[in-house]
């Protein structure tokens, strides 16, 4: 748990606590049915192949996708699904589940661990449940707006207010330099206490889970945010576009021990 007083979610939904069982337990559900189609894939020599815009996708991204629709429709048939690989089904309705089957296919694809699935769950537009489970290690990280667990325990951040005492984690460096500040970026990694490139899904469970303090990502989709937004306000922290606002609908997100945040989104945008 954290070791602060953590600041209140500003952009996870509260539900009742009884639904808010019951779709934990789905998810665990789901999780099981993800799992295995992924561990079945992993180290079997799949096929990759190239989307539009040239990110890789594979049988197992697929077929993990799809038999998580297949089991949301039955069970919710009146809820909408947005996913990946295979697009959008009811998504104005009020209950909708954002899914990507594999966050970190290109990990998936090296025959590297740190890669997982990302569900969640929102209700008219906010999501009020996320999902990070990682089907090779058997974890499973899950937000809402009253915390964070890890395969049922509480986690949570750990304190941290000074840049030069956190540890800096970023998907990929050189997306930042092309759609951000670059010289921003690299003089904010030079103060931190120790920057690594482990990003994705995997760079938010080191933070919710108090191993590192600082998470950026300077690109992303829907399905790469909403799970992530519950899990990060769950364990006490911060997570907003990359100027400070509403992740929510943002294509760029900076996570952090709260205590750290400011200061961050003020070395990223020098001039504002």
């Amino acid at each position: 748990m954290p070791d602060f007083l953590p600041p209140a979610p500003l952009f996870t939904k509260s539900i009742d606590t009884v639904q808010l069982l019951e779709f934990s337990a789905f998810i665990e559900e789901l999780c099981t049915i993800s799992g295995a189609i992924i561990r079945s894939h992993y180290l079997s020599g799949v096929a990759v192949e190239s989307k539009s815009d040239q990110s890789p996708v594979t049988a197992a991204d697929r077929d993990t996708e799809q038999a998580l629709r297949a089991a949301i429709m039955a069970r919710h048939p009146h809820h909408g699904i947005i996913g990946e690989e295979h697009g959008a089904h009811q998504e104005d309705a009020d209950y909708c589940w954002v899914l990507d089957p594999i966050d970190g296919t290109k990990a998936f694809v090296s025959n590297c661990y740190i890669f997982g699935t990302l569900i969640s769950l929102m209700h008219q537009g906010r999501p009020i449940i996320g999902a990070l489970h990682s089907p090779l290690m058997e974890h499973l990280l899950i937000g809402t707006a009253n915390g964070a667990t890890l395969n049922g325990k509480p986690v949570g951040m750990r304190a941290c207010t000074n840049v030069g005492d956190a540890m800096l984690l970023a998907t990929d460096h050189w997306d930042i330099f092309t759609h951000h500040n670059g010289p921003a970026f690299e003089k904010l990694s030079r103060e931190a206490r120790l920057y690594r490139g482990w990003g994705d899904c995997h760079g938010y469970f080191q933070l919710a889970t108090g191993g590192a303090d600082i998470m950026l990502d300077p690109v992303l989709k829907i399905w790469d945010i909403m799970a992530i937004v519950p899990i990060i306000e769950g364990a006490g922290g911060r997570i907003t576009d990359w100027q400070g606002n509403s992740p929510l609908g943002a294509s760029a997100i900076v996570a952090s021990a709260g205590g750290v945040h400011d200061a961050v989104i003020r070395a990223l945008n020098p001039s504002t």
